[in-house]
């Protein structure tokens, strides 16, 4: 696409969204949201630079693979989950990890996990299909 204008705008997009995918991404917990929604949110803002700018743009102002970024989400959300038998618990039962006055849930590492799983393995979709086209 040629649009001066959704290209200058693309970049504003990619910052607001991500930013609002990290708020969605925190206030999951205990109200709606979660990584599901975050990564998806956060997925959009890419999406938005990739029509905007074409999916290889996309792709260098990512930085990082998005399969990669896939495959790490799931292997922190397994973590989260493997870390409850340190405690002799179930696995994926809620923990908290303390360390001095830094209070750490497994569900928000395990939220993390997701939100990085979903963020990659939707931007893999939409770069294969975009470049398919």
């Amino acid at each position: 696409m040629n649009s001066l204008l959704l290209s200058v705008a693309s970049r504003f997009f990619v910052t607001l969204l991500l930013m609002f995918s990290v708020f969605m991404l925190l206030r999951g917990h205990n109200l709606p949201g979660g990584g599901f929604i975050g990564g998806l949110i956060g997925a959009a803002g890419f999406i938005v630079y990739a029509i905007a700018n074409g999916s290889q743009a996309a792709r260098r102002t990512l930085r990082i693979d998005p399969r990669v970024i896939a495959s790490s989400g799931v292997g922190i959300a397994l973590l989260a989950g493997l870390s409850a038998a340190l405690f002799g618990k179930a696995f994926f039962t809620g923990t908290w990890l303390i360390a001095g006055s830094i209070k750490l849930s497994t569900v928000i590492i395990f939220d993390i996990g997701v939100y990085f799983a979903v963020f990659g393995a939707i931007l893999t979709l939409v770069f294969a299909l975009e470049e398919a086209v």
